[in-house]
């Protein structure tokens, strides 16, 4: 019977979740109502507030949701490539070319940080930031980098990617945006490999 009711449970949370994520990645999280979305599979607010608490907690867990699915695309993304600094840099700019994406776009670029306050706080981050350094010492190591603070580097490069990304979703044409923030994010990783960031000595 415990076996039966924890299953139960899962999968009322399943559907739960899955009915959120169509709408918030349709008409957005202030738009999408409650009643409409639980009735939709067959659901109660109650459910959702035992699951989840309330419409906030939702979407915190399918922003979870949807963050560990865009980690393992990346993480593919990252393994196919030919070296290990190309593989970097095809993941992260692969990172800001998902905020194209329609369901990506609108939850976790923005709706996601309206809602749920600044991306650099979440935990998701830190976990980010954290293999990044890893990457960057391994590739330090490798003598393919400047001299730098790999954990401030992996801080910046974080930054960067998550404020290119929400640029993209909030302009008028993401596309043409897509292109400048991509192109000029690969020329900033690009140096740090080559040393053209290092500071200018003055005489």
């Amino acid at each position: 019977m415990a076996g039966t009711r924890k299953e139960k449970m899962a999968e009322t949370r399943s559907r739960l979740l899955q009915a959120a994520r169509k709408a918030f990645g349709t008409v957005g999280y202030t738009d999408a109502s409650m009643d409409d979305f639980t009735a939709a599979v067959g659901l109660t607010r109650g459910a959702l507030y035992h699951h989840f608490g309330d419409k906030q907690g939702l979407l915190r867990a399918v922003v979870e949701q949807i963050d560990t699915e865009m980690a393992e695309r990346l993480s593919q993304i990252s393994r196919r490539a030919p070296t290990r600094w190309q593989g970097l840099v095809d993941e992260w700019t692969a990172y800001i070319e998902m905020a194209l994406e329609p369901e990506i776009q609108r939850i976790m670029f923005r709706d996601g940080p309206a809602v749920l306050g600044d991306v650099s706080q979440w935990a998701s981050t830190d976990n980010c930031v954290t293999t990044l350094k890893k990457s960057l010492d391994d590739l330090k190591a490798d003598g393919l980098l400047i001299e730098l603070d790999t954990e401030a580097a992996a801080r910046l490069i974080n930054g960067a990617a998550s404020h290119a990304a929400t640029w993209i979703a909030a302009s008028a044409d993401p596309q043409a945006t897509s292109l400048r923030a991509v192109s000029s994010f690969r020329q900033f990783l690009n140096r740090l490999r080559e040393g053209d960031l290092q500071p200018t000595r003055t005489k």
